[in-house]
């Protein structure tokens, strides 16, 4: 019953005119408590710690990523810096964080496995950790239904 429901939700997706690369955020169930940039970086936060990554639509256009670089811990960075990269076969890309904090935590593993964006990148292939220091910029970032509208209208 649940799967047929799914099938008819997709098949609706497939006839309302959006893109493919963004058809795949309507089918994400682990979206509670997330918030995107425009550039594509994700934050979830819990008890004042917000766990930062890129989203699946970046993985996707970066193509198979190939080296990570990550902040090291106890750096201070403010909402929009640059702090580290990624590189695929494809492109390069920097990454930026979403909130202002102190580093408290990089993802070693993604460092020496980068391929875990591509399998998983809200899960094991999350980037760094942020302790906030102005959890008030989360309201400046989009929720999951307005990244889901943002990539519909300009992707």
């Amino acid at each position: 019953m649940v799967l047929g429901s799914i099938m008819r939700s997709a098949t609706k997706l497939s006839r309302s005119g959006i893109p493919p690369c963004c058809r795949r955020t309507f089918y994400s169930t682990d979206n509670k408590g997330r918030y995107y940039t425009k550039k594509h970086e994700w934050v979830s936060v819990d008890s004042g710690v917000g766990t930062i990554g890129i989203s699946s639509y970046a993985q996707d256009a970066l193509g198979e990523v190939v080296f990570v670089q990550l902040p090291e811990v106890g750096r201070t960075v403010a909402a929009g810096d640059e702090c580290g990269a990624l590189e695929s076969v494809k492109a390069a890309s920097e990454v930026y964080t979403p909130v202002s904090g102190t580093v408290t935590e990089k993802n070693d593993t993604v460092e020496s496995t980068p391929s875990l964006i591509n399998k998983s990148c809200y899960q094991e292939g999350w980037l760094f950790k942020v302790k906030l220091s102005s959890p008030e910029e989360l309201q400046q970032l989009m929720n999951q239904t307005d990244y889901d509208k943002y990539l519909e209208e300009s992707h």
